[in-house]
């Protein structure tokens, strides 16, 4: 196979285009470094596009190998013929390979291979030639052996329909047409293990749906329900006849031999094929909504990663509790805590609550705080209540957040925490975490396993390689595409940084903290095992701010430096421009000479043109700075019970999931739009139209207080998302 050729095909791209992205792989460039600093040679394909173009470049690639594995193993056994070769050379998939090495992969004991060595496979030979005039019987009695375990003529023949059912199981071409008349047709249903038990998984006690239009979210339910012990599942096959008509090829015509032909294949389908192809289809099922979910989670967690920070404000994180009181912890606004303290104001003792807000009001006034961050958990709906009516006591204006806390006490107990924050214990260490992860949610939650943030549905029972793999890229895409300050950076988001693993990270802290800042991108070829190789990589992600050099600051690669001040001449401009804001309208100055001459006079790409003159107009930018800023709050709050039918409220969707979003309304629990209820055009997917981190307005239409559920709706008088 031509695998570039191929991902060229499927990609529908130039083959160019795939060729460069290919080498550049090959060679030990990163995702966001291609993406970023090679778009001429990649067409300027993002970095999703080209995770996929990796993730199938390394399927391809193991298919070949996996090939030439199965190619070498039947040549050994002798067995190879030019059909064979064929079929494997075109073979598209890992279970079309498996499926023609099946006949000759060594089996385990079976009752064909026990027939086998009896000696009974030429019978088998006999009766499949299905000769007019071939007498079964007459021909069985010469295997009768009772040193080989045959004592009769019905042993004998069992024996040869054993081998000949085995046969059949193994026929590559029989398994695909049924592998696809399964899916066509195949009904997957479940029933309940005990149908009085009440569980999550009422809606699936007596259930069926077809295996070619069930949701991905619904096999992960059942599969889940499967595992607890509380569902029977299994796939039933409407086109009986579908599968008689394909099963009897084998039976070539109307004879004695055939009648033990036609029991084989009847035996080889209900206890070889059926069984087999019924894991087969449910693995797959399994393992499409496992992708689906991922991609998913991946699009989920990339919308939270890149929520806009609240600079500029010092905060106080509140990590509500009943028994053990509420964390408190105030950070400045460079996320360097200043104070911590318990409060107890869930207590509903009053004496307490008063001690409570005297504390709070006091480190208001104290540390200037102007935004307060409520972790979701336990007690978070008292805290919220706490919190609103402290904000109408005070002069000051302070507004506050509910913030996810999903992973923080996996942070609070990790070694990370311990060695950021030895001083404090693990409770206090959660307040921080909460009021850094409303400053800037990026720093804060590359700190915790993308899996704990909570933005999915079923990420727990995902394979762990493929979603790890999956959600570190997107951290890494994330964190690549903000670029981080370093001199300020953790470890922990330095070695997402492209070309930097673990070691180096701490080896980059270690030399700031030995040698002061740093003050050019150069120096970091001084930090141990930080070669050119990884500068390369890495250097254009990362800023520092107030360095001998301007252009340190912005995104641009140190490789197009000599080409920025070639530019920067052409137009009229110096270096020292950069910082002091003079350079907003340098594209007018390009535009009129054009984009492809000024490229071509200083030798790069227009791609990176562009890119080096949206840094020059904004040296130093946050992409994120551009998105809508997140919902504060601050005043009346509400409780469940207070909603109504018809009542209209601004929300921040927090989750989307296959079948709609949830939403915070600034109630305790969120409320569910269905997917029905996102949007008035059809939508096949609700991240067609919204993301995690959107502010909508919403409408409530139904309230089950007592099941904890609120229905929502953003069809507002058709001014609903279009």
């Amino acid at each position: 196979m031509d695998i570039n050729k191929t991902l060229a095909a499927e990609f529908k791209l130039r083959q160019d285009q795939i060729d460069n992205t290919v080498s550049l792989i090959d060679d030990g460039k990163t995702i966001p470094f291609i993406a970023r600093y090679r778009k001429e040679l990649t067409g300027s394909l993002d970095d999703q596009i080209l995770r996929q173009i990796y993730d199938r470049l390394n399927y391809l690639r193991n298919l070949e190998k996996r090939k030439e594995e199965v190619t070498a193993s039947i040549a050994e056994q002798e067995k190879m013929t030019d059909e064979i070769a064929k079929a494997i050379e075109n073979a598209m998939t890992l279970v079309e390979v498996e499926d023609i090495y099946r006949p000759f992969k060594p089996k385990r004991k079976t009752r064909a291979s026990i027939a086998r060595e009896r000696g009974l496979e030429t019978l088998a030979v006999f009766l499949m030639m299905q000769d007019i005039k071939g007498e079964p019987l007459k021909e069985a009695e010469k295997f009768i052996s009772e040193e080989k375990e045959v004592p009769d003529v019905q042993a004998a023949l069992q024996g040869a329909m054993d081998i000949i059912a085995e046969d059949i199981s193994d026929d590559a071409e029989l398994r695909k047409q049924l592998r696809s008349l399964f899916m066509r047709t195949g009904v997957i249903s479940s029933k309940a293990v005990n149908p009085d038990e009440d569980t999550v998984y009422n809606n699936y006690y007596d259930f069926s749906e077809p295996v070619s239009k069930i949701a991905g979210h619904r096999v992960l339910a059942i599969d889940r329900g499967e595992r607890e012990d509380k569902l029977k599942v299994s796939i039933e096959i409407a086109d009986e006849n579908g599968i008689k008509t394909v099963i009897d090829k084998f039976v070539k015509k109307s004879c004695k031999c055939s009648e033990y032909v036609s029991l084989a294949c009847e035996d080889s389908y209900k206890r070889l094929i059926f069984p087999s192809i019924e894991r087969e289809i449910r693995a797959e099922l399994s393992a499409n909504a496992a992708e689906a979910a991922i991609k998913v989670f991946s699009s989920n967690l990339r919308q939270l990663l890149m929520q806009p920070p609240v600079k500029g404000c010092v905060t106080l994180g509140l990590d509500p509790g009943y028994r053990t009181g509420c964390k408190i912890a105030v950070v400045d606004d460079t996320g360097k805590v200043l104070d911590t303290g318990v409060v107890y104001i869930t207590t509903g003792e009053q004496r307490k609550i008063e001690q409570g807000k005297a504390i709070i009001k006091g480190l208001i006034e104290k540390y200037g705080v102007t935004i307060i961050a409520i972790g979701n958990g336990t007690a978070s709906r008292e805290s919220e209540a706490f919190v609103a009516d402290l904000i109408k006591e005070i002069p000051q204006k302070v507004s506050y957040m509910v913030v996810s806390e999903a992973g923080a006490s996996v942070y609070s107990a990790s070694k990370l925490a311990a060695e950021e924050f030895p001083e404090y214990d693990v409770s206090l260490r959660s307040a921080v975490s909460i009021a850094r992860r409303l400053q800037d949610p990026l720093a804060e939650l590359v700190k915790i396993d993308p899996k704990a943030i909570g933005v999915g549905q079923y990420q727990h029972d995902m394979p762990k390689a493929r979603m790890d793999d999956a959600l570190s890229g997107v951290v890494e895409d994330c964190v690549n595409s903000v670029g981080v300050d370093l001199n300020t950076a953790s470890h922990s988001l330095l070695s997402y940084i492209s070309g930097i693993n673990s070691s180096i990270a701490k080896n980059i802290v270690s030399y700031r903290e030995e040698n002061g800042v740093f003050t050019d991108r150069k120096q970091l070829l001084k930090v141990s095992k930080l070669g050119p190789k990884a500068f390369e990589q890495c250097a254009g992600f990362l800023r520092i701010h107030g360095g001998k050099n301007p252009l340190d600051n912005t995104a641009v690669h140190p490789e197009s430096y000599d080409a920025v001040k070639k530019l920067l001449d052409e137009c009229g401009f110096s270096i020292s421009d950069i910082s002091g804001g003079k350079l907003s309208k340098i594209s007018e100055t390009i535009e009129k000479s054009g984009y492809n001459n000024i490229s071509e006079k200083i030798g790069i790409g227009v791609p990176t043109l562009k890119d080096i003159v949206k840094e020059l107009q904004k040296p130093g930018r946050d992409p994120r700075d551009e998105l809508p800023p997140p919902l504060l709050r601050s005043g009346d709050i509400m409780e469940m019970k207070d909603l109504k039918p018809g009542m209209e409220l601004m929300g921040t969707v927090r989750n989307v999931i296959d079948f709609g979003c949830f939403v915070d309304i600034g109630v305790h629990e969120d409320g569910l739009v269905h997917i029905s209820q996102i949007c008035n055009r059809y939508i096949k997917h609700p991240l067609e139209a919204v993301k995690v981190g959107d502010v909508v307005k919403v409408r409530v239409l139904d309230v089950d207080v007592k099941r904890k559920r609120i229905s929502l709706t953003m069809k507002l008088d058709g001014q609903a998302k279009q």
